[in-house]
Formats: structure tokens, C-alpha cells, sequence
């Protein structure tokens, strides 16, 4: 059974890219364009992981992993989250580490380091 993914992204160019990228090594794509449908959507469905982009048009991505963390749902306050960001200032990675995120990934995204990071958390399906 594949391993679904849940992307959190409103540059439909970004959700694209990661879904061929994904999809290709056999993972299940769940998208999501802004923070609360994205939080609605992690308490609603069974997610192996989560990519979050930091920049979202309602809330951040610091406060939709804040939201995960302290969700009642018991698996999101474990589910590994990825943040995918342009956001490369000094402190960027740890306000993201600090929000509850596991990992911080700098936008572009590299299409080998986004395969690396997802299957250091869930192996290929």
C-alpha cells in the first residue's frame, strides 16, 4: 500500500513538480492550497508525512505545524513535517524547527534532496 504525503503548497507549480516527483517513486499525493484546509485535511486523513511550505496565503506554515503539534488527533503529533521554503534568512530553519517542524528544506527544491528527505522518514513504497 502506498505511503500517502500530504503537500501544503499554494504555487501550483511547486505542487506539481512534487507530485510527478512523488507519484514517480510510488507515493500517495494528498494536496492542500492554503493552511486550514491543510490542517483540516492531516486531521481528516491517515498521512505519513507532511511538506509544508512556509509562506501560505492564510495562516504560515509555522502556525499550521504549531496547529498539527497540538492537534487531539494523536498520529499528528508525530507525523515527520518537512518544511519547504524560500524563507533562507538566518533563523528561518530554526522558527521552523521550533514550530514543531522536523526538517527544513530550502525552495527550489531539488528534486534529489526532496526524494532523500521523504524516504529518510518513509521508505519507498
Amino acid at each position: 500500500m502506498a505511503h500517502t504525503v500530504l503537500y501544503i503548497e499554494d504555487n501550483p507549480d511547486n505542487m506539481t513538480l512534487v507530485q510527478r516527483a512523488l507519484e514517480s517513486r510510488g507515493y500517495k499525493l494528498l494536496k492542500a492550497v492554503n493552511g486550514l484546509t491543510g490542517v483540516a485535511m492531516a486531521e481528516q486523513e491517515d498521512v505519513d508525512l507532511i511538506l509544508l511550505d512556509i509562506n501560505l496565503p492564510d495562516i504560515d506554515g509555522y502556525e499550521v505545524a504549531r496547529r498539527l503539534r497540538a492537534s487531539n488527533k494523536l498520529a499528528l503529533k508525530t507525523v515527520p513535517i518537512i518544511a519547504v521554503t524560500a524563507n533562507a534568512l538566518k533563523g528561518d530553519a530554526d522558527k521552523a524547527l521550533n514550530a514543531g517542524c522536523d526538517v527544513y528544506m530550502s525552495k527550489p527544491i531539488n528534486i534529489r534532496e526532496l526524494w532523500a528527505r521523504v524516504e529518510g522518514f518513509i521508505p519507498i513504497p
